[in-house]
């Protein structure tokens, strides 16, 4: 999660902002803001961090104000900016860390079934997340959006550097050379262009089966840098020889044993 802002307050809890109605004097009887809730300051902090994540995952991050955030949290605007005193810019970049920390979060392996099972086990929590994020998602990778910085497409960058480094470790590769190394950052490329694409196509493509081709091109692309690069060769064997014979993959080491002979051996 980000860091805290600087500008956050110290106090054990947030007390009513300068526009939610008081307790009134005495004879008065006027009601709380409805959906006010009285939080500490970090679960405040998640709080405005989560709703806008919901903002921003349902609509492109410029046609979200934090007006909006501050209606669906139950707040007003100032009391957001007594914990993001940078405006929407410092919300959104907390609301796209929160995101980037649940996506990398789901790269995990359950460590069960062949390596194109566990493979395929990662793209589904990966095409959950772009479903649930989805015009956040788009708005993101596709760049050019108006709250798009330095910052941000380095909070991106880092998401795909969780994604190669842990790709690289299921793949059982302790250091990569610069061919494997540009075998899994371009799959990932293929991978988030696919995403975009089915949202673009109004995801008419199931997403199982959208799964399962990529599981397929990432063996593809594979067999190809393995006629280029013996690491490549090596971890591919080591890959296919751990897939059931009758698996998905199985349909693929025949045309592959032509291409890698000494390496597949008996696998």
């Amino acid at each position: 999660m980000a860091a805290r802002s600087a500008t956050s307050p110290t106090g054990p809890a947030d007390a009513p902002d300068a526009t939610a109605p008081d307790s009134g004097a005495a004879g008065t009887d006027r009601p709380r803001r409805a959906g006010y809730r009285r939080l500490s300051v970090e679960q405040r902090r998640e709080q405005l961090i989560e709703v806008a994540l919901e903002l921003f995952s349902s609509r492109p991050p410029e046609e979200v104000g934090l007006d909006d955030v501050a209606q669906a949290a139950g707040a007003s605007r100032p009391l957001v900016y007594r914990y993001f005193a940078g405006g929407k810019q410092q919300l959104y970049e907390a609301a796209l860390r929160s995101a980037a920390e649940e996506l990398s979060s789901r790269f995990t392996v359950n460590g069960t079934g062949t390596p194109t099972e566990q493979l395929a086990g990662v793209l589904d929590g990966y095409f959950s997340f772009v479903a649930e994020h989805a015009a956040g998602y788009g708005a993101l990778l596709r760049g050019g959006s108006v709250v798009e910085t330095a910052r941000t497409s380095a909070i991106v960058d880092e998401v795909r550097r969780v994604a190669l480094k842990r790709t690289l470790r299921h793949l059982g590769v302790r250091t990569a050379g610069p061919r494997l190394t540009l075998l899994v950052r371009s799959w990932i490329s293929v991978v988030e262009a696919s995403a975009l694409s089915w949202l673009d196509e109004g995801r008419q493509i199931p997403p199982e089966s959208l799964r399962d081709w990529l599981v397929d091109e990432f063996v593809a692309m594979s067999a190809a840098a393995a006629v280029h690069d013996r690491q490549a060769a090596r971890m591919l064997a080591g890959l296919l020889a751990l897939e059931r014979p009758d698996g998905p993959a199985a349909a693929l080491v025949t045309r592959l044993r032509t291409l890698l002979p000494e390496e597949l051996g008996t696998a």
